[in-house]
């Protein structure tokens, strides 16, 4: 059966919201008053977190591919494995999904965003990503250099000897293929995250800044706009250099 692109696009926007709905819920099971999970840590946040992408991979990605990440669509692209047609709707796509995961986030643990009214950083912390250190320039390389990690070993993980080949045309790992991104996202939480919270995804972290933004969360701060370029143009400089290299060496 052909798949459209709308109907990629669908799958995009269902495992984006799967992505964020479980990688956001953690951050919120481990910050909330009154959560069951709160104090859980940067380990489980750090697993949690490759699990749901792994989640969001198992749904969008014998459709879509399952870029789930603006970042992915056009580091794919610029390296000639991703049709440009097909960038925008899967960035929109991605988009809209990050920002009802985030809603769904905020609905799931409405009573415990309300019992932390007094720690307005801690409740931005379970939508977007903020600074450990605020140096933008200094976060802007941190952000570019993860994204750069995440695009060039998920191009690398296609390569021959990697994914088996029949002939130059690879073979599908099926769903084991999302245990590798797994198993990247985790070491890349917990080596490279502790600086910017490793956003690596602008629809992981625009659209849920601007549903903090909207939504009636009583006692929240700002929504953090100063920063909020940062995780957006860190991971697009990312993924062109990881593509640009990926075409010089592969």
């Amino acid at each position: 059966m052909d798949i459209t692109l709308f109907q990629q696009c669908i799958f995009e926007f269902l495992g984006t919201l799967v992505l964020v709905l479980m990688g956001d819920g953690v951050c919120a099971a481990c910050t909330l008053n009154k959560s069951k999970a709160q104090g859980g840590g940067w380990v489980v946040i750090a697993f949690a977190w490759g699990f749901a992408v792994m989640c969001g991979v198992f749904i969008a990605g014998p459709y879509s591919g399952a870029h789930l990440n603006p970042a992915v669509s056009i580091g794919l692209a610029l390296a000639g494995t991703f049709p440009w047609t097909s960038v925008i709707p899967y960035v929109i796509a991605q988009l809209a999904g990050g920002f009802i995961g985030a809603v769904l986030v905020w609905i799931y643990y409405k009573y415990h965003f309300e019992a932390t009214a007094d720690n307005p950083d801690g409740m931005l912390g379970c939508f977007c990503t903020m600074p450990a250190i605020d140096k933008k320039w200094n976060n802007l390389f941190s952000e570019a250099l993860a994204t750069f990690i995440l695009v060039f070993i998920i191009l690398a993980i296609g390569t021959k000897g990697n994914t088996a080949h029949m002939g130059d045309t690879p073979i599908g790992m099926g769903s084991l293929g999302a245990f590798p991104v797994t198993c990247l996202i985790i070491a890349l939480g917990m080596s490279l995250g502790g600086t910017t919270g490793y956003a690596m995804n602008p629809a992981r972290d625009l659209p849920p800044r601007i549903a903090h933004a909207i939504l009636p969360i009583k006692g929240k701060r700002d929504s953090g706009w100063n920063y909020s370029w940062v995780p957006v143009f860190g991971p697009i400089i990312g993924c062109a250099i990881a593509a640009g290299l990926y075409i010089l060496v592969y």
